[in-house]
């Protein structure tokens, strides 16, 4: 099964460019639940898992 396209997803980048918007608290609040992103982030080396995990504060995956 391919990986989800959670590097170069469009919700994801509005997030990126303003964390602070409505769109991007949605994400994060999105991100807690989405199975693709639970798959995606851990799937990822613990370095880069663990520093996704803080810049977008869910210490689900720390």
């Amino acid at each position: 099964m391919a990986l989800p396209q959670c590097e170069t997803c469009w919700f994801r980048s509005k997030c990126d460019k303003n964390p602070a918007s409505l769109l991007g608290r949605l994400w994060r609040f999105h991100a807690r639940f989405c199975p693709g992103w639970k798959r995606y982030i851990t799937s990822l080396p613990d370095e880069q898992r663990k520093e996704l995990a803080r810049k977008y504060h869910l210490t689900k995956f720390l």
